[in-house]
C-alpha cells in the first residue's frame, strides 16, 4: 500500500503544473476533458479508496485527504471531481456484498455520482421500486458508469415513515448511466469544471439490491475506510477548500514577486507592511485550518481502525470543524483576491477563479452555516441530526 500511495503522490505532483495550466480549459468545457480523465484514471485516483480485494489501493483515509488537497491545489474543479469519483466505493459499500462484487468484477475504476438530497420518489413494488425524480449537482455525471438519486420511499402512493418521528424513509437508487437523462443546467459562477448537471429518471424500475441508505446504512465491507462514509465525504470537501486556498496564496505571492503596485500608490505591494500582515494572517490561518482538518481526520481514522464509528459528540465536532475550515479557506481566498488589486477581476487572473470556486464550495450543504449552527446547538444539549 505504501508503494501505491508514493506512486500516486508522485503522479499528482508531476501532473500539478499541467492541471493548473489547463484550468481555463477545464472551466470552459464545464467538465473534465476526456484525455485528462484518462490520465487521472491511469494514475489511480479513482481506485485509491477501493478495497484491495477488488483491485483497489485502499489507502489510509489521511492519505486520501492529502491527495485530494494536492489535486485541488492545482485546480479546484479537478480536485472536486476527483473527490466525488474516488468516494464511489465508500458509497457502493452500502449495497449488498454480492452486488458490490458484481459492480467491481471488471476492475476497480468504478465511478459514480448523483444527488444526496431526496428529490425523487420510489414507489414500492415487488422486489424493488418504481422511481421518478430529478436531482441537482451530479458532479462528474458525464463520465460516470452509474448514477444515484436519493428518494422518498412511498407505499401505495404515501410516504413511508422514517426512523425519526415525523420523517419519511429515504433510500438512494442506483441507475445505469444509459437510463439517466442529463440536463444541462450547470451555468454557474464557480467550480464550473465539475460538470455538476441535473440528472433525471422517469418510471424506472430499480431492484432492491440497487438501493441503499446513504446516512444510516451498514457497509458490506469490513475495512475501516467504509465505516463512516458521510463524515469522510465532509472531511474531503474541507480538503478541497484547503487546496483552493493554498493555490490562492501561492498566486498572490507570485504576483508580489512581479513588483506589482496598486493604482495611485508608489509602493510595490511586496514592500507594503499591510500586505505583509494580511499575507501572514492568511498563511497562518491556512496552516491552522489544515491542521484542524487533518487532526479530525487522524482521530476519525484511528476510531475506524478500532472498529468504532464516530459518536454523536465526535460527529458534532467534526462537522463543525469542517464547516469552519471551509469558511476560513474562503476568507483566505478573499484576502488574496483583495490584495491582487485591479488585475484580480480579469479572467487572466487565477485569483478570480479561486474566489468563485471557494464561494461555490461553501454553498454545499455539508459545509454551509447550517452545519455550524447544528454543531453549536449540540454543544448546549439541543437534539440535532447531522445527516447532510
Amino acid at each position: 500500500m505504501a508503494d501505491d500511495v508514493a506512486r500516486l503522490r508522485d503522479a499528482i505532483r508531476e501532473s500539478a503544473p499541467m492541471l493548473a495550466a489547463r484550468s481555463a480549459e477545464i472551466e470552459s468545457a464545464r467538465c473534465l476533458p476526456t484525455d485528462l480523465l484518462e490520465q487521472l484514471t491511469a494514475a489511480g485516483v479513482f481506485r485509491m479508496l477501493a478495497p484491495r480485494s477488488h483491485g483497489g489501493m485502499e489507502v489510509a483515509f489521511t492519505d486520501s485527504m492529502e491527495i485530494i488537497e494536492a489535486i485541488a491545489a492545482a485546480d479546484g474543479a479537478t480536485g472536486w471531481t476527483v473527490m466525488i469519483g474516488s468516494e464511489s466505493p465508500m458509497l457502493l459499500a452500502l449495497l449488498p456484498r454480492h452486488r458490490f462484487d458484481q459492480l467491481y468484477s471488471n476492475g476497480p475504476d468504478v465511478i459514480i455520482g448523483g444527488g444526496f438530497a431526496p428529490r425523487g420518489h420510489a414507489e414500492l413494488q415487488s422486489g424493488g421500486y418504481l422511481v421518478n425524480g430529478r436531482w441537482a449537482f451530479a458532479s462528474g455525471c458525464q463520465h460516470c458508469q452509474w448514477l444515484i438519486g436519493n428518494c422518498e420511499v412511498r407505499e401505495n402512493g404515501k410516504p413511508r415513515p422514517g426512523p425519526v418521528p415525523g420523517s419519511s424513509e429515504t433510500r438512494a437508487m442506483l441507475f445505469p448511466r444509459d437510463r439517466v437523462k442529463i440536463i444541462d443546467t450547470w451555468e454557474v459562477s464557480g467550480l464550473r469544471g465539475t460538470g455538476s448537471q441535473d440528472i433525471e429518471v422517469r418510471d424506472l424500475r430499480v431492484e432492491n439490491d440497487d438501493s441503499l441508505d446513504i446516512f444510516r446504512g451498514e457497509p458490506c465491507l469490513e475495512g475501516p475506510l467504509y465505516r463512516a462514509p458521510v463524515v469522510s465525504f465532509a472531511l474531503h470537501i474541507g480538503a478541497v477548500g484547503i487546496g483552493i486556498a493554498r493555490h490562492a496564496i501561492a498566486d498572490i505571492i507570485a504576483l508580489a514577486g512581479t513588483n506589482k503596485k496598486r493604482l495611485y500608490t508608489s509602493m510595490a505591494i511586496a514592500d507594503s507592511p499591510l500586505f505583509h500582515y494580511r499575507l501572514a494572517h492568511a498563511e497562518t490561518s491556512l496552516r491552522a485550518a489544515r491542521e484542524l482538518l487533518m487532526a479530525e481526520s487522524r482521530a476519525m481514522w484511528q476510531s475506524s481502525l478500532a472498529g468504532r464509528p464516530p459518536t454523536p459528540p465526535e460527529m458534532a465536532r467534526i462537522i463543525g470543524s469542517v464547516a469552519w475550515a471551509a469558511h476560513t479557506a474562503a476568507s483566505i481566498v478573499d484576502t488574496c483576491y483583495t490584495a491582487g488589486g485591479g488585475t484580480a477581476p480579469y479572467n487572466s487572473s487565477p485569483l478570480q477563479r479561486h474566489l468563485r470556486d471557494i464561494h461555490t464550495l461553501t454553498q454545499h450543504a455539508a459545509v454551509n452555516e447550517t452545519m455550524l449552527t447544528r454543531a453549536g446547538a449540540f454543544l448546549i444539549g439541543k437534539a440535532t441530526d447531522f445527516a447532510i
